[in-house]
């Protein structure tokens, strides 16, 4: 989830009630659970009243929805910013990867405890919307890498697939070790991987 801090926005305003609703429960999700975080705890560290919060959310289940849409959309603004430094869809598959690096940079400071989205879904109950916020966003992102390697690799849709849920795999579960051990080296090595497999779809098709 986001790390941005609660409180002032750009050049020192005052940031609306909705956005620091979100911005510190989305803190506070990532750092003690959904489960562990109260209502309360969210109104007092966005410093709202209890009404503010009930009137941008019915519940405490849909400032959960809102969190996880929010962290979709910041995901992708990242990788947009990654994807504009890119020259060809090589470039822009490993961008995916770096853009999860810099989601475990984004959280070192406050403790990096890998993918905010899984570590939520991991809390909800099975048929819970939440988790289909999650289940929709991985996908996405799979067949971001999908449609990049439809470039890379013309002609072979069927190999460019398998490379993208292949690339997906060892990008989650890099993901998932880099979380456990609080750093992002497992990421660094999965993006080394990639661009090995990248490399090696690339000669064959010469």
């Amino acid at each position: 989830m986001s790390e941005v801090k609660a409180g002032a926005a750009a050049g020192g305003r005052r940031r609306p009630a909705r956005e620091r609703l979100l911005v510190t429960a989305a803190r506070r999700f990532y750092a003690d659970g959904v489960t562990a975080t109260g209502i309360d705890t969210v109104i007092a560290e966005a410093g709202v009243a209890k009404t503010s919060l009930y009137n941008n959310f019915s519940s405490k289940a849909e400032l959960v929805r809102a969190c996880l849409d929010a962290r979709h959309e910041e995901w992708f603004a990242m990788y947009r910013t990654r994807l504009e430094r890119t020259a060809g869809p090589r470039e822009a598959v490993l961008a995916v990867f770096d853009t999860y690096a810099d989601s475990a940079e984004a959280a070192r400071e406050t403790g990096f405890r890998g993918c905010g989205l899984l570590n939520v879904a991991a809390e909800l109950p099975a048929g819970d919307a939440g988790r289909d916020v999650v289940r929709r966003h991985k996908e996405t992102v799979e067949e971001l890498i999908g449609g990049h390697l439809g470039q890379l690799l013309p002609g072979r849709p069927g190999e460019a697939g398998a490379l993208a849920e292949h690339l997906s795999f060892l990008l989650e579960g890099a993901m998932a070790r880099a979380g456990l051990e609080g750093d992002g080296r497992r990421l660094a090595h999965a993006r080394t991987l990639a661009a090995a497999l990248l490399d090696r779809a690339v000669g064959e098709s010469d």
